[in-house]
């Protein structure tokens, strides 16, 4: 479960953050996750609550957006919407789909005190 380490590295970025702006507690958590990022949502909000407990972010709401997946198809020069690394162009139905969109997971805002 790689969500495990994700939810560590984003504690990890919160207490940087902590140490450089000077807060002391995180109310909410706001994270972006591609639909291609291959980071299951669910799973990603077990991990987040396990990890910080007993932190400045212990209690914290994890709010959880999802962007869409996205990709260039090389048959037919479009960019068309992507559910899963590995399906078919909408357009034209071919397999030449590279992702531009959706395979990235980012830390959008913190609501401190």
């Amino acid at each position: 479960m790689h969500e495990m380490s994700l939810a560590e590295n984003v504690l990890q970025i919160i207490e940087d953050a902590a140490r450089a702006d000077g807060f002391h507690r995180v109310r909410k958590v706001i994270l972006e996750i591609g639909q291609l990022a291959v980071v299951e949502p669910d799973a990603m909000r077990f991990c987040f609550d396990a990890v910080v407990r007993d932190s400045l972010a212990d209690r914290a709401i994890l709010e959880i957006v999802e962007i869409p997946g996205s990709g260039w198809c090389m048959n037919c020069a479009a960019t068309v919407p992507m559910s899963d690394i590995i399906t078919a162009c909408s357009l034209c139905g071919g397999y030449s789909l590279q992702a531009t969109g959706g395979k990235e997971m980012k830390l959008r805002a913190l609501e401190v005190e």
